[in-house]
């Protein structure tokens, strides 16, 4: 192993068919109304998590919830997890702000990700 560790689960994402059926459950659920809402995302911050709604599974093509773990070197953990038997999804890549988004599959087809906040 490299060291590299992670700050835990603090993102996960929805892939939601209708964003204006889903926001309302997903309000409701968490008890306040979104930080970010858009027609190409809906955003939630809550409890030190971030909870998001992504129409249509967006250009990643999403197709049932992703788990991000929030790593200080996405890069790193990366090459770790595709030394152990990961395969690269989704390569990292800038969504906004200098955050950094990656996937990867476990061996299982179980897609994972990772986020950097620079």
């Amino acid at each position: 192993m490299t060291g590299s560790t992670t700050e835990g689960i603090k993102t996960v994402l929805h892939p939601v068919s209708d964003l204006g059926k889903a926001k309302p459950v997903y309000t409701a659920l968490l008890g306040i109304e979104p930080q970010a809402d858009a027609p190409y995302y809906v955003g939630y911050d809550v409890a030190g998590q971030h909870i998001g709604l992504v129409p249509g599974g967006g250009p990643q093509g999403m197709t049932s919830p992703v788990a991000y773990w929030h790593v200080s070197d996405i890069e790193a953990k990366l090459a770790e997890v595709t030394a152990a038997g990961a395969t690269v999804k989704e390569a990292p890549h800038d969504v906004g702000g200098g955050r950094l988004v990656a996937s990867f599959t476990d061996p299982d087809g179980n897609v994972l990700g990772l986020v950097q906040d620079n």
